[in-house]
């Protein structure tokens, strides 16, 4: 799994009068389909996985919205889920690779909202907001923004 350098400028709507969040991540490639910013210069193939950034212990998470401005290549879809930073599965809120949404089209410019029917959960550690991409390898410049909807929980 590729990981992306860490964004300190990722969250958004985090106020004094509440504890709501919006996390930002981008992940983008260049020409040849290589994941910019990432930790490894390997191309983006099938079956392949991208941290995006780091979602905070404690945080209880309820939406996303996937803006993908622009298409990966031709026939590509993408799962969107959750890891933990540790490696180890949790008992009370297991990880869940498509947590966000399974097979979405990523091959086509558009904005995707969760359609899952996942409840909210709380993660009770650091984990990883995970990518996985399906079906064909990327072979072309693109960009996909994904916002996580949350809110801190103590």
């Amino acid at each position: 799994m590729r990981v992306l350098k860490t964004n300190s400028h990722n969250r958004v709507g985090n106020t004094a009068y509440g504890n709501a969040q919006k996390l930002h991540f981008v992940l983008s490639t260049d020409s040849t389909g290589k994941v910019l910013g990432a930790d490894s210069l390997a191309a983006f193939n099938k079956d392949d996985e991208v941290a995006l950034g780091i979602l905070p212990a404690g945080m209880r998470l309820h939406d996303s919205l996937v803006n993908v401005t622009t298409a990966l290549s031709a026939t590509t879809t993408a799962d969107i889920g959750f890891k933990y930073v540790d490696g180890i599965d949790s008992n009370a809120v297991p990880q869940d690779a498509d947590y966000f949404g399974a097979g979405l089209v990523v091959n086509a410019a558009g904005r995707l909202r969760n359609a899952t029917t996942n409840p909210s959960v709380r993660l009770p550690k650091d984990a990883y907001l995970v990518l996985k991409l399906n079906v064909a390898n990327n072979e072309k410049a693109s960009r996909v923004e994904v916002t996580i909807d949350a809110a801190m929980e103590g």
